[in-house]
């Protein structure tokens, strides 16, 4: 049994721009116990579902910026918050986390809900894991299209000096503070904002998963998840055929331009970038204009 805490409903209180209500599911196969928070958005029967994937160390309000733009196009939007973020329980050892841990959760929820037509929407380890999950012919048959912001596919290398120098530095401040990395990486948001990024942590004993996500990043080639993801860069190379939208956030010192512009040679028929300049490693705080972009991307690639 895993032993988790979950981070009091009263710290959730005030979320601008943010007014969705969160939907829990607790006996997920192989979670049974712990509770997954996620938000389910439009119309239960909506031809398209956005299924939204957020990364370090942030929660499905990331993504609050983009949600109105894919509900205004008749999407159903689905965003959970992997365990240890958000709304969702948080196991309090760092050892309870891993990649298939996380994975293997949003394989769970998808076949749970039965989610259909899915457009893929990652950023950071949204992406790390998300674009493994084609490697699943279930999933594979329920993808149709990719929306893909700063994030990689590591398959036994560190994808940048930026990346060893932010895992050095999570690993030496394990109490390190959400609210102030999130306001020196996205100037323009207000306290309140800041806070609702805070909120899902009241203490250190609730941060294990946010400890947890860049050590599990896959920087050598024995680590768990090398298989998944050297299967995914095949797959998105040889197999995709659906539209893939990019858009890049120039500003990122971990995941921007060169990591992006080798992503998109592994991504088949993958859109020519939409360079954010001012766009850093969140992009999804630039997000209104890029997810309007993306759909009519997307209109004009219908399948």
């Amino acid at each position: 049994m895993i032993e988790a805490l979950c981070t009091p409903e009263e710290r959730f209180a005030a979320l601008p721009g943010f007014p969705y209500v969160p939907r829990y599911v607790d006996d997920l196969p192989g979670y049974e116990g712990l509770r997954a928070a996620y938000i389910d958005e439009g119309p239960p029967d909506a031809r398209d579902v956005c299924l939204c994937l957020h990364g370090e160390p942030t929660w499905s309000y990331l993504y609050r910026r983009m949600i109105p733009v894919f509900l205004q196009h008749g999407c159903r939007v689905v965003a959970p918050d992997f365990f240890g973020f958000g709304r969702s329980d948080k196991p309090i050892a760092d050892a309870d986390y891993s990649f298939h841990f996380h994975r293997n959760f949003v394989l769970r929820l998808v076949e749970r809900l039965d989610l259909q037509r899915i457009t893929l929407v990652v950023q950071d380890w949204g992406g790390v894991s998300g674009l493994t999950l084609p490697v699943s012919r279930d999933f594979k048959s329920r993808l149709v299209r990719l929306f893909v912001m700063n994030t990689g596919i590591p398959a036994g290398e560190a994808p940048s000096e930026g990346f060893v120098a932010w895992r050095a530095y999570v690993a030496s401040h394990p109490d390190f503070s959400i609210g102030s990395l999130m306001r020196r990486a996205v100037p323009h948001l207000t306290d309140s904002e800041v806070a609702a990024y805070e909120a899902p942590y009241p203490d250190v004993r609730y941060k294990a998963g946010a400890r947890a996500f860049p050590m599990l990043v896959m920087t050598d080639p024995s680590m768990p998840g090398v298989e998944e993801s050297r299967a995914a860069r095949k797959f998105w190379s040889e197999e995709w055929r659906g539209p893939a939208f990019m858009a890049i956030g120039v500003a990122d010192p971990v995941l921007g331009p060169p990591v992006m512009l080798k992503l998109r040679e592994m991504i088949h028929g993958c859109s020519e970038p939409m360079f954010i300049a001012e766009g850093g490693h969140f992009l999804q705080e630039w997000g209104r204009d890029i997810a309007a972009e993306a759909m009519e991307y997307f209109a004009r690639n219908e399948q």
